[in-house]
């Protein structure tokens, strides 16, 4: 195993798990909201940092195509476009090829070199691996994740072993780009960023096993959760995203990719997944799909029933004085009442979606905060470990 990528070193002596890139020191577990195309959806970042959000997600397939390289380039980068100064990790592209090609071939073709979108405005798209890298790095990110073909878990195994095949061989080539590219920009181990590889391989084990193996001999400072992470009937795919982990020393990190659920983040915790992303809270809340707390998120086992939906538009909230949730300081928690948040969604007041997304990060800020204390007291044999 080429082991140059050590600095990723994430446990410490205590139980506390962390990772430190250019732009700051991660206490994992966290979760990154998705802020795909450099905006986090009806909040900036000074709302972010408030939420106790330490990390963002963005896309360099969606950002090569707005705001386009060149304004970004111009503009000083990710961090200083979009105002955050705290870590950003930017996903390739990867889950574009499965969302729009492998869904539907006539928007493009994946091929050993990467991957073509065809667009309606004739500007076709060419995204290999070294352009992802390249993109990534000057953009500035914390971490660069690896372009990779990802397959839904339903998908034939012929399919699978050539998407493993590929990703193997693009990793490669990913890894090859980005030696280069902190070579050709003379950083330093503490100034470059960290590059992910991602496991693919779908429900088939050898698969995955094979993934993983090849992977961790190409060498990488962490790994992700290949692949749409749940089933048809959009139940976690438990056994094989445990399995996943199984096959990563833990000493590495592991993203799980697409994962924001609540409960679903706890079970990917518990299996020793440490980052977290996806669009859903942000979206749930704009929709008026609230989360909240049933227990003091200080105390809580995240045990049986610890945490419940609440839908704004429910006409029982129109006179309702008290807040979405008695354990949450949010904005919208401290200042406002369940019956002003639903008179703000019936008027589709733009308030209500800055002050809905600040509450979902909230919680799930809390949420990743309860689970690092869990983390510490199992590391201690305390009671009501994780």
């Amino acid at each position: 195993m080429d082991e140059s990528s050590g600095k990723n070193a994430i446990a410490a002596a205590d139980g506390s798990a962390w990772l430190t890139v250019p732009h700051g020191r991660l206490a994992l577990p966290t979760f990154l909201p998705d802020a795909t195309r450099g905006v986090v959806r009806a909040v900036d970042a000074q709302d972010l940092r408030q939420c106790g959000i330490q990390a963002l997600q963005m896309n360099v397939f969606h950002l090569m195509q707005k705001p386009g390289s060149l304004t970004i380039k111009a503009l000083g980068g990710l961090h200083r476009m979009s105002g955050w100064a705290g870590p950003i990790v930017t996903d390739s592209g990867g889950f574009q090829v499965y969302s729009l090609i492998r869904q539907n071939p006539k928007w493009g073709q994946i091929t050993s070199k990467g991957m073509l979108v065809r667009r309606e405005d004739a500007h076709n798209l060419n995204l290999t691996p070294q352009k992802s890298i390249q993109l990534q790095i000057a953009y500035g990110a914390d971490v660069c994740v690896c372009l990779d073909d990802c397959t839904d878990v339903q998908e034939s195994t012929a399919a699978q072993e050539e998407a493993v095949k590929r990703t193997i061989a693009w990793a490669r080539l990913c890894k090859l780009e980005f030696q280069r590219q902190v070579a050709q920009r003379g950083l330093a181990p503490e100034a470059r960023p960290l590059l992910f590889a991602v496991v693919q391989g779908g429900g088939e084990r050898e698969l995955r096993k094979r993934c993983a193996e090849e992977l961790l001999e190409i060498g990488f400072d962490g790994f992700g959760l290949g692949g749409w992470p749940l089933d048809a009937e959009g139940h976690l795919l438990t056994d094989i995203i445990a399995y996943i982990r199984e096959l990563i020393p833990s000493c590495w990190p592991m993203h799980a990719l697409g994962v924001g659920q609540p409960a679903n983040v706890v079970t990917c915790a518990r299996m020793g997944y440490r980052l977290f992303d996806s669009i859903m809270p942000t979206r749930d809340a704009r929709r008026g799909r609230l989360y909240v707390m049933l227990h003091d998120p200080a105390s809580s086992s995240l045990q049986g029933q610890w945490s419940d939906y609440l839908y704004i538009a429910d006409a029982k909230h129109v006179r309702t004085a008290a807040p979405v949730s008695a354990f949450c300081d949010c904005p919208a928690c401290t200042h406002y009442s369940l019956a002003y948040l639903h008179h703000l969604f019936r008027i589709q007041d733009p308030l209500y979606a800055r002050l809905a997304t600040m509450h979902n990060l909230r919680f799930m800020a809390q949420l990743m905060s309860r689970l690092r204390q869990l983390a510490l007291a199992s590391a201690s044999g305390s009671t009501g470990a994780l």
